[in-house]
């Protein structure tokens, strides 16, 4: 067997790490990344993405790492639709699907430690802490690009007076 063989085969036999895993290492990487859990028959999720909201913060955030993951679409990563609206091939960001499914007893309820109980949901990570979480509906997209700014900064209060107890 030829080394490049040996190399195809070793790749296959290796599991792939889950969207859930790709998730947890993007939440503990010292970047600021936004997870959002949406699916392509969603009617809230395809209002967000009608607007061009999630476009124009994709291409206005370079330095932002964005995962797409759709959840409760029995496996598919809507990637078709993401690509539509001109998000699928942006530099910054990851499409991944979760394989359960959409209905009964089996969805998912949690993914990466965190609750889901209502998609469209977007989390905004930056150096392992939950900075923000939306876990209700559509985004403002006004309001999720303040909270990425505010997400850059350090949230210290160092050298402030503080008030008497």
């Amino acid at each position: 067997m030829c080394a490049s063989a040996q190399d195809d085969l070793d790749r296959a036999l290796v599991p792939k790490p889950s969207a859930e895993q790709k998730v947890i290492e993007a939440a503990r990487s010292p970047e600021l990344s936004v997870i959002h859990l949406w699916a392509p028959w969603c009617s809230n999720c395809q209002a967000e993405l009608k607007n061009g909201g999630w476009l124009k913060t994709v291409k206005d955030n370079p330095q932002v790492k964005f995962y797409f993951v759709s959840v409760w679409n029995d496996g598919g990563d809507g990637k078709s639709m993401l690509s539509k609206f001109q998000i699928a091939d942006q530099p910054n960001v990851t499409i991944l699907a979760d394989p359960g499914p959409r209905r009964g007893d089996n969805k998912i309820k949690t993914f990466a430690g965190m609750l889901v109980s209502w998609i469209p949901t977007t989390w905004i990570y930056k150096e392992g802490a939950l900075r923000y979480a939306l876990n209700y509906g559509e985004v403002r997209f006004d309001v999720l690009q303040q909270f990425l700014e505010d997400s850059k900064s350090e949230w210290s209060h160092k050298g402030e007076p503080k008030l008497p107890e």
